[in-house]
Formats: C-alpha cells, structure tokens, sequence
C-alpha cells in the first residue's frame, strides 16, 4: 500500500466526532507507522459531528479525486421528529417551536415526500460552513447575528420511507441525493410541507458513490486494518510539517 501514490479510505465516523477529527486521527496513525511528521490527507465530503457514517479519506496523489468523489451520489438513513422544531433543524439545539400534528398520517407523509423527489430549490441552514461575505454562517449564527442564505439548486433521486410512528410523531427515511444536499434543510422542509414542523434526530450517510457503509472501517479497526498492511515506505522529504495541534488536542469543530 503506498499512501504517497494515494489511498482512498471509507471510514464510519463515529457520532459527536467532526470530519476533521476523525480525518486527523486516522492521518496520526498513518503518519505514526510512516515515522513521518504528517501524510497528505483530505477528506471527500464533510459529515456534521451528530451524523455517522461513510467518509472518505483520501491520501497522497489520491487527494487530486476528492472533487470528483464529493460529486458522486450520497445515500442518507435519516431520523425526524415531527410537530417541532430547532434552530439548527437537528437535535443540536432544543425546541424552539411546536406544531399540530393530529392532523399527519402516513399517508400524507407519503404523498408529501413525493414533492422532494427531481430538481429542487433548497436553502441551507443557518448553522452551516456556507460563507456569507467571506464568513462562516455558523460562526455568524453563534454571535447573535442574522444570516440569510439563497436557495440553491440541487437533486434528490429518491426518498422512502423506512417507518412513521403516528404516535411518537416520528420518522425514518431514505434519501438518495446529489452534492449539496442538507438532510437537515430537508427535514425542515418536509415538516412545512406538512402543515407542522420537524428536526432530524438522527443521520447515517450509508453510500457515496460504488463506497458503501460495509466497505468501512470504524476508528477502532483502523490500527488492526492498518498493522495488517504492505505497505511502500513514505520519503520524508515530501512529508508536510507537522501541525501545532495534534491528535490528542483536536476540538470539536463543525467545518
């Protein structure tokens, strides 16, 4: 295995993790068994820290095809709660507001999900790494400031329902879609859609591209997965330096 040429790794990131967490631990472990400071790595499409899931980690000259492998087809297991909703349309903030739901059925939700399914407007959240003005809106989001985001075009090839609770007001779907999607916006929108509202509650990002969740390794498997490797000795002269921040003082970030 030659991590210069380049390796694309599928790793499950765990839940509460970020993408560059999970991408910085696996790059010390590569860099550790190299004997080198630091291995070129990059990660192809980022998952927020409450999702879990497919990401791919790209290394060396690998890292030239993380464009082509963010433009690949996503396939999403989503959880929403139905009749509220939060700030950022995901559990990581509390309810700011609730919504009737007497009046949802499976039905409705079926027909109702119909809507999202071809060439779609969609608005991103406000809790996002979309930039207004150069910035982050997220970091505009968390000093208090309004943030106002236009709708962008995107796809979405299919949506199933998996299962609805007429009494918990829950959902489970899945959502196949092209790059930039938020299944977070999504779920705002399918519970306006609704007549109510919604949060998602939970995320799984299962495929991207021919790489699915069973082509993964966990964080836990990776040092086994990674002793059990041929692998081309790295040249130190085309090692990057090292970051001020390693491993062990990664904070959690949403990029």
């Amino acid at each position: 295995m030659d991590f210069q040429e380049g390796v694309i790794i599928g790793i499950d990131k765990p839940y509460r993790m970020s993408s560059f967490g999970a991408l910085a631990h696996i790059r010390f472990l590569i860099s550790k068994k190299l004997g080198v400071k630091r291995v070129k790595t990059g990660h192809a499409g980022t998952l927020d820290p409450l999702a879990t899931g497919v990401l791919l980690l790209c290394t060396g000259k690998a890292t030239k095809q993380i464009e082509q492998l963010q433009a690949h087809t996503k396939e999403y297991v989503a959880g929403l709660k139905l009749g509220a909703t939060t700030a950022s349309f995901d559990r990581e903030h509390t309810v700011d507001f609730t919504y009737p739901t007497k009046h949802i059925t499976r039905q409705l939700v079926e027909d109702t999900l119909k809507q999202f399914v071809g060439d779609i407007m969609q608005v991103p959240p406000a809790f996002s790494a979309c930039k207004v003005d150069g910035k982050r809106a997220y970091h505009l989001m968390r000093k208090g400031k309004d943030v106002e985001l236009k709708a962008k075009p995107l796809r979405i090839d299919e949506i199933e329902l998996l299962d609805f609770n007429p009494l918990a007001m829950t959902m489970a779907i899945r959502v196949v879609c092209g790059k930039g999607t938020y299944i977070r916006a999504l779920a705002r929108d399918i519970g306006q859609a609704l007549g109510s509202g919604a949060f998602l509650t939970s995320l799984r990002r299962t495929r991207v591209g021919d790489y699915s969740i069973e082509d993964c390794l966990t964080l836990d498997d990776f040092p086994a997965w990674l002793d059990a490797q041929d692998i081309v000795p790295y040249p130190k002269k085309v090692s990057e330096k090292g970051d001020k921040e390693d491993y062990y003082n990664i904070r959690r970030q949403d990029i």
